[in-house]
């Protein structure tokens, strides 16, 4: 039986769950969360998180897996997924890959570099100049020795543009000519799929996503989850949907603005999320209709995966 993975994937609120979902269901197989922040307890509502019952229906990895204050990376979620990738294989089912962490989808298709070399006073340096500084000053650093890396992210991608400043700090090579170097032998075949949402549609459904999370509870998750006593400043605290509410919760802005926030910065989120898929032409669209479309979406991914 050939070593194949089906990953699914694209831009948030694009039907990503409910797809796998089906696709599980008919191979009879297991799901793999490639989310970076559902993997995190507590954190249910604002991460759209599978229900119980969806749970339940399917065997799902990397959800609730730790705690919100706990350090997690792309290069432990590829030696991970991996392993259970090779334990699915031994029964002969195929890995389902779902989720929208495009650099945690990266690592386990082409593996990612991982330097165990860490200067921890260079890392403290860094955090100092950020915290005195600011991103842009972090981002300056790394665009006058790497441009290439330093082109391809924000600012605000503070902690991956340390990643870079530290790599070359350690071994004096950019951390993209390490990337190039990678020639992982893994013997499987990754077919990789996405729904294609016209973003218009993909932008109103944020908008009522966002609205359904406010009314289901969010702002009392967000509360519950600071009076266990995690820091604001937490990683998994700093994304969208939490650090709006936080705000809020602290009286830096009203929950109108909160909700605001919630929904522009969610729809900046998905249009990053869509720049990164577009640029693998390995990724196949899928166009979406209504959800009833979604069962024959599901056979054509598996007619895909296991024709080739």
């Amino acid at each position: 039986m050939e070593r194949s993975v089906i990953i699914i994937t694209g831009p948030t609120c694009s039907g990503k769950t409910a797809l796998s979902l089906k696709v599980a269901n008919i191979l009879k197989s297991e799901i793999i969360s490639a989310d970076s922040r559902q993997i995190f307890k507590y954190l249910n509502i604002g991460t759209a998180k599978p229900s119980e019952e969806e749970l339940k229906k399917n065997k799902h990895y990397f959800i609730d897996h730790l705690k919100p204050d706990e350090y997690y990376n792309a290069s432990i979620f590829e030696n991970e997924a991996l392993k259970i990738c090779n334990n699915l294989f031994s029964q002969n089912r195929i890995p389902i890959i779902v989720g929208g962490s495009g650099l945690y989808i990266k690592a386990l298709v082409d593996g990612i570099f991982d330097s165990e070399k860490t200067d921890f006073k260079y890392r403290e340096f860094l955090l100092s100049e950020r915290k005195t500084k600011g991103n842009e000053h972090l981002h300056n650093m790394l665009n006058s020795v790497d441009p290439v890396s330093a082109s391809k992210m924000l600012p605000q991608n503070w902690k991956r543009v340390m990643r870079c400043l530290e790599v070359y700090h350690s071994t004096g090579f950019f951390i993209w000519e390490e990337h190039n170097k990678q020639n992982r032998k893994e013997n499987i075949s990754f077919h990789q799929f996405a729904l294609d949402v016209q973003r218009k549609k993909l932008y109103s459904d944020i908008e009522t996503r966002v609205d359904l999370m406010i009314n289901s509870g969010l702002i009392e998750e967000v509360k519950s989850i600071l009076e266990m006593g995690y820091n604001r400043d937490i990683n998994s605290l700093n994304t969208v949907g939490y650090k709006e509410i936080i705000s809020f919760l602290f009286s830096e802005v009203t929950l109108e603005r909160a909700v605001e926030l919630i929904k522009r910065n969610t729809r900046r989120y998905a249009k990053r999320q869509l720049t990164w898929f577009r640029g693998d032409n390995r990724i196949k669209w899928i166009s979406k209709g209504d959800s009833a479309n979604l069962d024959f979406i599901a056979e054509e991914i598996i007619s895909d995966t296991t024709s080739i």
